[in-house]
């Protein structure tokens, strides 16, 4: 799969206060990214999982910390990943 590099100017001040990182930082927006656009039915759990780099199975069970549920059939999907994995 082909990738391409996007370059965001982030204000020094905000990394300072978030105590973070420049690659640190990049990460986080990459998953927030990845949830908002889940969230707003604008990607799949699995491309949103592409986005933020990891696992589709990893990517919904993470989801909670950002208050953010999977769909029903998400989550039918995750029953037989687990069901699978036993």
């Amino acid at each position: 799969m082909r990738e391409l590099k996007v370059v965001l100017t982030i204000p020094e001040k905000v990394l300072l206060a978030e105590k973070s990182d420049p690659e640190t930082f990049a990460r986080e927006l990459l998953m927030l990214a990845a949830v908002k656009l889940y969230e707003m039915g604008r990607l799949s759990s699995g491309r949103a999982a592409e986005l933020a780099g990891m696992p589709r199975v990893e990517f919904l069970l993470s989801l909670h910390r950002y208050r953010v549920f999977p769909l029903a059939a998400d989550l039918e999907d995750l029953e037989a990943a687990g069901e699978s994995g036993d």
